[in-house]
């Protein structure tokens, strides 16, 4: 018995080097970088708000990145952009339902940011003295951000956020189930090594990018 589990154990940990061999986390695959600096920081958290909405997942990374090939790279920038040119970048990218609404919440997260956090959210966890509790709930209070986004946030930026981690959102979980590789962040840190933050994110990414691209058959076989 004991050789069969671990048997089990190093197929685990294979798959999930595998996973992980990119070296890239979720963003980084899809061509964002992921650096703890403002203007990353806040393109992240922008991406988290449209990933947490229903649809494809590729409508909202082609308006994350067309909100900054406009210039509103940075919460000053987009809190200075007119709503209906948001909105119209919004539905170029696919979001036909209600881009209205969405620009504006965008533009309200933006000012909120800018007000509360001079456009830095490394100053939201300087305020929460780096306390992973209270800088999910800073961050719940800002305009548009839920559970999901914060999580989805946290899931990006954990390798430089250390005190966060692990992490893994619903995506990442789901796939992680399916693959038997467990059915908590928890787990998926076992597989990695303790302290292996950066590792972590990678295979966190792979795990939800495996769930939205639908790669299981290949990883199944």
């Amino acid at each position: 018995m004991a050789t069969t589990v671990t048997s089990r154990t190093g197929d685990r940990k294979r798959l999930a080097r595998r996973l992980a061999g990119s070296g890239r986390g979720f963003a980084e695959a899809y061509g964002f970088r992921v650096t703890n600096n403002p203007s990353s920081l806040f393109q992240v958290l922008v991406m988290a708000v449209l990933l947490a909405r229903p649809g494809d997942f590729r409508r909202a990374l082609a308006a994350t990145g067309a909100l900054a090939d406009a210039g509103w790279d940075s919460a000053a920038r987009l809190s200075r952009s007119e709503p209906g040119r948001r909105a119209g970048v919004l539905r170029a990218a696919g979001f036909r339902r209600e881009p209205d609404v969405l620009a504006d919440r965008l533009g309200e997260l933006a000012v909120a940011v800018l007000r509360d956090y001079r456009g830095d959210l490394r100053r939201l966890r300087a305020v929460a003295h780096h306390d992973p509790t209270r800088e999910r709930e800073l961050m719940a209070g800002l305009p548009g951000v839920d559970r999901a986004v914060v999580e989805l946030f946290l899931r990006e930026v954990q390798a430089l956020w250390q005190e966060v981690g692990p992490v893994a959102d619903r995506r990442a979980l789901t796939a992680a189930r399916r693959l038997g590789l467990g059915g908590s962040a928890g787990d998926l840190a076992g597989l990695v090594g303790s302290g292996e933050s950066e590792r972590l994110a990678w295979l966190v990414g792979a795990l939800a990018r495996v769930d939205l691209e639908g790669w299981y058959a290949e990883l199944e076989r």
